[in-house]
């Protein structure tokens, strides 16, 4: 009865994983994408929008806390997670000063005016991604791949022509920086699977809620090219396996993830097949983290002894 117990506050399991080590994990996932989408459009000079659009995140939190007198968070890597996948978000030809001002606004007001890591309520990236959309339109649309300008495969797909979707798995098309190759997200998703970065409730919930509802109202019925088509092209991908899996802006339970992964399946196929864009991962992934709060209110268990049926 001598030994001394010792009485810490809550929790009391403990993980040598840390923020830190969590989003340098989903860099390292994203670079085969990152490099094949420098290689395809290196006649565009892409590596340096993806070197500026990081560097400017990375510089802009840093500035912002010490500015504010805040720790300086720049070691855990989300800011240098952010800078790069708005990078991948954006087209080639899109000129350097867009893309750090996209970063800025990530991080200035989507992540640290709401309180930093853990409280912005979208995922930054995208937020900024929308931001550029919106005020840049003619820019954020305008594709080239070897030089040649022309419509992404989906708004092929679209308008009615048809597209070839191995060119779409291995990433020789145009679109943007990181969302052209499959072959080369799926190889990131992978990596984040084996070491249980991420789980398949919502990745695999968006496809099938995506793919039931284009086979019902897309017009062409199953269809396994034209489904395929869809799932390879425009920013799917890359949103279903590292933008909808976001730690902060995701539900917390499967339930939710489920739900939550359903949502944004529905709202994708919703703007793809009846809306002015071809795309609409952005705005169904931005739209369903508003939810999150809902969705969790609804899923999340009720604590022991409460909420209980009464006799």
């Amino acid at each position: 009865m001598d030994e001394k117990l010792n009485v810490s506050a809550s929790p009391h399991i403990r993980d040598k994983v840390t923020t830190g080590s969590i989003m340098l994990m989903v860099v390292i996932a994203l670079l085969p994408a990152t490099f094949f989408g420098i290689y395809n459009f290196r006649h565009e000079n892409a590596w340096l929008l993806v070197v500026v659009t990081t560097a400017a995140a990375v510089i802009t939190e840093y500035l912002y806390e010490i500015l504010m007198h805040k720790p300086v968070t720049i070691k855990d890597c989300s800011a240098l997670l952010t800078g790069l996948l708005l990078s991948l978000n954006l087209p080639p030809t899109l000129p350097l000063w867009m893309g750090a001002l996209g970063s800025v606004f990530a991080i200035l007001v989507v992540k640290q005016l709401f309180g930093g890591l853990g409280q912005n309520f979208m995922n930054p990236a995208l937020a900024a991604r929308c931001f550029l959309l919106i005020s840049f339109t003619s820019r954020m649309t305008y594709f080239v791949q070897d030089g040649v300008t022309g419509a992404t495969p989906l708004a092929t797909l679209k308008s009615g022509g048809s597209v070839r979707t191995m060119d779409m798995l291995i990433g020789t098309t145009r679109g943007t920086i990181g969302e052209t190759s499959v072959l080369a997200i799926m190889l990131g998703a992978i990596f984040l699977l084996f070491f249980g970065i991420i789980e398949l409730y919502i990745p695999v919930s968006y496809l099938l809620a995506f793919v039931i509802f284009i086979t019902i109202f897309g017009g062409h019925g199953f269809d396994p090219q034209y489904i395929t088509a869809h799932l390879c092209g425009g920013g799917l991908m890359l949103g279903a396996w590292f933008m909808a899996t976001d730690y902060v802006t995701s539900p917390s339970t499967k339930r939710g993830q489920i739900i939550y992964g359903i949502c944004i399946g529905l709202l994708t196929g919703l703007f793809r097949l009846f809306g002015g864009s071809s795309e609409g991962v952005s705005y169904a992934i931005i739209i369903s983290n508003l939810l999150v709060p809902l969705i969790d209110k609804f899923s999340l268990p009720k604590p022991f002894g409460k909420g209980g049926e009464k006799a």
